[in-house]
């Protein structure tokens, strides 16, 4: 049986714009470019123009043979995990195009794997050329892809491109490396749908988070080769690529959002003592002035009304917080026991000044070193967001689209922001939060996430 790889992908300039897709199959045992297809489509969003990529790539291999097998590879994680069957597709535009797509070819022929942005250089290229012919009026031609070559050189239009797919270490813990960037501004979540790049600063309050063309031709082959052994690990790839961002900025993927709303659970008798208190310790209750502020934050997010789910952790007072929420939005509460707060072992009770008398060595090396553990056997911070971003990627995968109330505590919120935009570990040592403060942290199908910290009680009087 013959094995292709379809590279796909598509662009709208202004989101809906003029759009165009661009697709190119290789045979994946030589390297060798058989055939390309591209095509300016007019007005279009940016995932209409992706999956009519991915529709021009697989007629274009099922007329080579429709006995193929064929290696799907796009930089739209949306399309990847949808027609993967692990995402629901839910937009009107769409479901008529994913069913089409599964028709081509027999499901158990194709397979799908996202790819960076930067590995889909000859897609893009193609979707490009597409919509700048689409631009004078014309339609794009295999010509114009030659001339294209001819003007960089062949080693230039395909540098960096290579067809071998990278397998990249995708366990959460590689958060504390940086991978990927993600924007740290006032502007809501859902302002990234508008567009492909950063979102505008805007003037919302922070209560607003809450709310087959193409002719065949020979082509010079790429650099590499995809191997039978990349084909059978792209979907395990592709499902832990989940909510990871990616590097750098790459197009918008037009889904709505998995937003999480965190609140951090209102003060307990341990908390304007400033005492280290984990999940390792005495599991204090809300204190009276905790419990009023959960009434405040309930009213607060019940005002907004966006909130569609709400997840606690396990202890006390993030429950406690939690039922005065769900009291007042009528909702269920999912205890996650990734949520709980990092075990702060012997320290556990304790205030920083006393730690620092009984366990100086012990602090200093805590403070330097992120795989270090608090005295007595508690969890290290590196420990705390591999749990974190497990979590994270787990509830992302489950409630694509949703807008979910995350009641936690002061690691776990501090390590969802650290992870997402990318911060070294020591950032956690340069945030506050403060009792019942909310965040939000929007995670998009193309890997980026977009977050507000409003980190202040005031807002919620």
């Amino acid at each position: 049986m013959r094995e292709f790889i379809v590279e796909a992908d598509g662009g709208s300039r202004g989101n809906p714009g003029p759009a165009g897709y661009g697709s190119v199959v290789i045979d994946a045992t030589t390297g060798e470019t058989l055939a390309e297809a591209a095509e300016y489509i007019g007005i279009a969003t940016n995932n209409v123009a992706e999956y009519r990529g991915l529709l021009a790539g697989l007629r274009t291999a099922h007329a080579l043979d429709p006995t193929a097998s064929v290696h799907v590879r796009m930089d739209s994680k949306l399309v990847v995990e949808q027609m993967s069957g692990r995402w629901k597709i839910k937009h009107p535009d769409m479901k008529p195009l994913a069913a089409e797509a599964g028709q081509i070819f027999p499901p158990d022929q194709v397979t799908y794997e996202w790819i960076p942005r930067a590995q889909n250089k000859h897609a893009d290229r193609l979707a490009n050329e597409a919509m700048d012919a689409g631009k004078r009026g014309e339609q794009w031609s295999a010509a114009e892809s030659t001339a294209e070559l001819r003007s960089t050189g062949s080693g230039e239009a395909f540098k960096g491109r290579g067809t071998q797919a990278e397998l990249s270490n995708t366990d959460p813990a590689d958060a504390l490396k940086g991978r990927g960037r993600a924007e740290l501004s006032s502007t809501d979540p859902a302002d990234a749908l508008r567009g492909r790049g950063r979102a505008e600063p805007s003037s919302t309050g922070p209560a607003d988070a809450l709310k087959g063309r193409g002719e065949l031709r020979d082509q010079p082959p790429p650099a590499a080769t995809v191997t039978t052994t990349a084909k059978a690990t792209a979907d395990t790839r592709a499902a832990r690529n989940v909510a990871t961002p990616s590097a750098g900025w790459a197009p918008a993927d037009m889904g709505a959002p998995a937003t999480f709303v965190l609140l951090r659970h209102g003060e307990t008798p341990l908390t304007p003592q400033k005492r280290f208190s984990g999940s390792g310790g005495t599991n204090p209750s809300l204190s009276t002035v905790g419990r009023d502020q959960a009434e405040r934050a309930a009213t607060a997010l019940a005002t907004r009304g966006t909130i569609q789910h709400i997840i606690a952790s396990p202890l006390t007072r993030t429950r406690e917080t939690a039922a005065a929420v769900a009291d007042r939005l009528g909702l269920p509460v999912t205890i996650e026991e990734g949520l709980r707060e990092t075990d702060f072992g012997a320290w556990e009770g304790l205030t920083f000044g006393e730690v620092r008398e009984r366990y100086p060595d012990d602090l200093t090396t805590w403070l330097a070193d992120p795989t270090a553990q608090p005295t007595g056997g508690g969890e290290s911070f590196a420990d705390t967001a591999t749990r974190i971003a497990a979590t994270r990627d787990k509830l992302t995968a489950a409630y694509a689209g949703r807008t979910v109330l995350l009641v936690t505590h002061v690691t776990p919120i501090k390590t969802f922001v650290q992870l997402a935009l990318g911060a070294p570990p020591e950032s956690l040592f340069r945030m506050e939060l403060s009792a019942a403060s909310i965040s939000a942290v929007a995670y998009y199908a193309d890997g980026n996430a977009s977050v507000r910290l409003f980190n202040d009680t005031s807002h919620l009087r």
